[in-house]
C-alpha cells in the first residue's frame, strides 16, 4: 500500500527496521530539547503529515525500550491518526518515572502502526444473545 507523506522534519521518513516489524519509529522534530519532569506530559511534533486511504488508521504507540528503561510512554495509547486528518502528527508523551527525561530533536519517541478498520452501523435491540461469559468482566474470566 502506498501512502502520501510530507516530511517537514530534518530526519528521514519512518521506515520498518526489520522484515517482520509492524511499526515504524517516529522521531521528534523540535527546535529545542523538551524536558519532561516526573508525571509531566507534552505534545512532541514529528514534522510528518500523511494521507491515509479511507478504511485505515495510523496508530501511535509507545516504544517498548523507552517505556521499560525510562518510563516514557504515549499517554493516549494508541493514539489514532484518522484517514481524513491532514495536520502534523504529534505524540503525547508522558514521563511516568521519578526522573526528568529530555527529548532531543531526532530522538525516536514512538512507533507508527498502520491498521485496517471497519465502520459499523448500530442495530438497536431489546436484548443481546447469550454467551458462556455473559456479563462477566474486569478480571472475571478464569475465576471460579
Amino acid at each position: 500500500m502506498k501512502v502520501q507523506i510530507i516530511n517537514r522534519s530534518k530526519h528521514p521518513i519512518p521506515s520498518y527496521e526489520t522484515e517482520g516489524s509492524a511499526g515504524m519509529d517516529l522521531r521528534a522534530s523540535i527546535d529545542a530539547a523538551v524536558t519532561l519532569k516526573p508525571l509531566e506530559r507534552a505534545i512532541i511534533k514529528t514534522g510528518l503529515y500523511i494521507a491515509l486511504p479511507i478504511g485505515f488508521e495510523a496508530q501511535v504507540r509507545p516504544r517498548s525500550g523507552l517505556a521499560a528503561k525510562k518510563g516514557i510512554t504515549v499517554l493516549n495509547s494508541p493514539g489514532t491518526v484518522d484517514a481524513d486528518y491532514r495536520g502534523e502528527i504529534g505524540v503525547i508523551l508522558v514521563n511516568l518515572s521519578n526522573e526528568e527525561f529530555v527529548v532531543n530533536d531526532g530522538e525516536r519517541i514512538a512507533q507508527l502502526v498502520i491498521a485496517k478498520h471497519e465502520r459499523l452501523k448500530w442495530e438497536e435491540v431489546a436484548i443481546l444473545d447469550n454467551t458462556e461469559r455473559g456479563v462477566g468482566g474486569f478480571g472475571s474470566t478464569g475465576v471460579s
